[in-house]
């Protein structure tokens, strides 16, 4: 995967995925909403949405999705289809059953992208390019990860990384009930007390019955209309048959054939729970290794964490590459920083901030551009 590609995954919004540290500013109850509900406490409803569980479920899910990114034409295939994956309308219909069987089928312009595993064999299949991808998954994959269409459209999945960014700067509140899906949902809204995030709330529509997410409306600091929302139009929580995980291929399209190798995903006790990155905590200039202390491994590819909460941002390394017309000129326009971290550009929008520093780090959240430099400044090298 080039630098180019691990850094544009990366501008999305798990960004705010943080350890939960616990709960600031429980709201009151529901005092008049409709549809007509019990009163629940926001403690209790946020209980209820952690523990959730479900053996399976079904249905359409829809999402739209303005995080302020500009329009870049010329960009290669893989860069378009993934700008077009967190920007705009788009449709997809989902099912899951038990931790390791998913399928998603995205539906846009006249054309299908469809995920599914059953937990032994994964397919990943494009219509528009007339190719399919399958995966031979090791035994005891959890989960496997393998497209962002699995999580871009699993509300459930969206709701934990929020959930996952509590802390006691948020207030959690129970703002009303609403209808989603033809279900009557509980709205439990989480609003960032910090200023040095983006984000200006995050409400999730949680089924009534079932206590799983419906829907996640994102809302940005500034402005009036959502920057995410992604929830259900139809669900249905029967658990879907085994067949309709299987996957057949249509004629004439060209397969690829991969094993996924039983080291690289590893068996993953206590499914369903956030596990992120762990902060980091620089070491000190010129402090010497103590005696019988492991050497350092080389810098990797794989994102750092840098504060927890609303607050945090995802470093990766690698440099984007020159070459590429409309990156180019985004870059070229961007405004130049530097600081005790180093220097770079830095990209900004009304959801997302980036800083891209000429030592070839790349960092990314939903945070302000000070919040973003403040935690290059405290980033490995």
């Amino acid at each position: 995967m080039g630098a180019a590609q691990r850094s544009r995954r990366w501008l999305v919004p798990v960004t705010a995925v943080a350890v939960v540290a616990g709960v600031g500013a429980f709201g009151p109850m529901v005092a008049d909403a409709s549809p007509d509900l019990p009163r629940i406490t926001a403690q209790d409803l946020l209980t209820k949405v952690q523990t959730a569980k479900v053996d399976g479920l079904s249905g359409t899910v829809t999402s739209s999705t303005d995080l302020g990114l500009p329009s870049l034409p010329g960009l290669d295939g893989g860069a378009n289809q993934f700008l077009d994956l967190i920007t705009g309308d788009h449709t997809a219909r989902v099912a899951f059953a038990g931790p390791d069987k998913a399928r998603v089928s995205v539906l846009d312009h006249m054309a299908e992208r469809v995920l599914s595993t059953d937990g032994k064999t994964a397919w990943a299949y494009d219509s528009s390019r007339r190719e399919a991808t399958k995966i031979t998954l090791p035994a005891r994959t959890a989960r496997p990860e393998v497209a962002p269409e699995k999580e871009a459209y699993d509300p459930q999945a969206a709701a934990r990384k929020f959930l996952a960014a509590i802390d006691p700067t948020t207030k959690v509140e129970v703002s009303g009930t609403e209808s989603v899906a033809g279900r009557d949902a509980y709205k439990l809204r989480l609003v960032p007390k910090t200023d040095q995030t983006t984000v200006g709330s995050v409400t999730l529509a949680v089924d009534s019955k079932t206590w799983i997410p419906l829907q996640v409306t994102v809302m940005p600091r500034t402005g009036e209309d959502p920057a995410v929302q992604l929830g259900f139009s139809s669900v249905s929580f029967d658990v879907p048959a085994a067949s309709t995980f299987a996957f057949t291929p249509p004629k004439g399209v060209k397969v690829t054939e991969k094993k996924v190798p039983t080291k690289a995903i590893p068996a993953t006790p206590g499914h369903g729970k956030v596990t992120p990155p762990k902060a980091v905590t620089p070491d000190k200039p010129g402090t010497p290794a103590k005696p019988g202390t492991p050497a350092k491994p080389e810098p990797s590819d794989r994102p750092t964490v840098i504060g927890q909460g609303w607050d945090s941002v995802v470093m990766v390394r690698g440099r984007i590459p020159a070459g590429n017309g409309p990156l180019d000129q985004l870059l070229a326009n961007a405004r130049t920083v530097e600081g005790s971290w180093g220097k770079g550009k830095i990209l900004t929008t009304k959801m997302v901030s980036a800083l891209i520093t000429d030592d070839g780090r790349i960092f990314t959240g939903l945070v302000t551009p000070s919040t973003l430099q403040s935690a290059a400044a405290k980033a490995p090298r």
